[in-house]
């Protein structure tokens, strides 16, 4: 394996998400390899579309659809078999044809990012949930692949986590996503709560933003919860990576609620000492879920297309 390309890729998740480089390295070598190339992948594309570097920098609102048109032309070379000359579409080609994950799947979150591009508007909570599946539903469901899970029922758990991620990412990014005429809440709730969708960045909106942030921080709890159900599923070192991720994903988001209206005055993260605790006691439970007696799927969460 080309070592400038794994280079590549561990830098790009060592800038871009600490949470996640974190949990990564928990893996056995070769699922490890690949979730960080496949991440690497995710963050390059996020990168391309906004015109940033690691996730820094101004976020570009121009050109967007042209940028967007090339990522999917790779995608499809990529699947071909061509060569990529891309250090992160090398990464992705190598792991997509490892996994055996399917196209549909790396278009699918392309398809995320066009939404963005369009300047797609979320006018009820089916919209918000349906980027939140391509953006990060996807992504839960080609990691599940990396880490060698097949069966349907895994992956709607996987995919479950992806959206309790992404309903925690909205929720402590409200303010900073406004502030370039991204709101990803639904117009609904926002009519609701009488702020004016051109106006969710203001701070005199904050205390209405704080009861928003506070519902989709308890929106994402039963996809947490049913995600921790897949973790069986899994082979333990594997179980244990995911079981530490939600754990800290998980508690961005109580801290979010927690905050109220003061959420958006500093970014919400997790110390070194929490992401220990969540370490710790995510090797309890992926220990215990060898014996977990696994629930169904509630019918009332979102179902991912098939």
């Amino acid at each position: 394996m080309n070592d400038q390309v794994i280079d590549h890729s561990t830098q790009a998740i060592n800038v871009g998400s600490k949470s996640f480089a974190a949990a990564a390295k928990l893996f056995d070598e070769r699922t490890r390899q690949s979730a960080v190339m496949l991440y690497a992948w995710c963050r390059h594309c996020d990168d391309v579309i906004d015109g940033q570097t690691l996730g820094h920098g101004q976020v570009a609102v121009n050109s967007g659809k042209a940028r967007l048109a090339e990522l999917v032309d790779l995608t499809e070379r990529a699947y071909a078999g061509e060569p990529m000359v891309d250090p992160a579409f090398a990464a992705f080609q190598q792991v997509i044809q490892r996994h055996r994950i399917p196209k549909a799947h790396p278009l699918e979150h392309l398809a995320g990012f066009r939404m963005d591009v369009q300047g797609y508007r979320y006018q009820t909570l089916d919209d918000t949930l349906l980027y939140c599946y391509r953006v990060a539903g996807v992504v839960g469901l080609m990691m599940a692949r990396v880490m060698g899970a097949e069966a349907e029922p895994t992956l709607d758990r996987a995919c479950d986590l992806g959206l309790a991620f992404q309903l925690t990412n909205i929720a402590r990014d409200i303010v900073e996503d406004a502030q370039i005429g991204r709101v990803y809440l639904p117009a609904e709730w926002l009519a609701e709560v009488g702020i004016p969708e051109d106006e969710v960045a203001l701070p005199e909106h904050r205390a209405a933003l704080a009861t928003l942030a506070a519902r989709l921080v308890d929106l994402a709890e039963p996809y947490y919860r049913s995600a921790s159900q897949g973790l069986r599923d899994l082979p333990l070192r594997s179980a244990w990576s995911i079981a530490t991720a939600h754990g800290v994903y998980r508690q961005i988001g109580v801290e979010v609620k927690a905050r109220g209206a003061a959420a958006w005055d500093a970014r919400v993260s997790t110390s070194k000492g929490q992401k220990l605790q969540f370490l710790l006691g995510g090797g309890v439970l992926a220990l215990a879920s060898r014996r977990m007696q696994v629930r169904p799927r509630p019918d009332d969460l979102w179902r991912r297309p098939r």
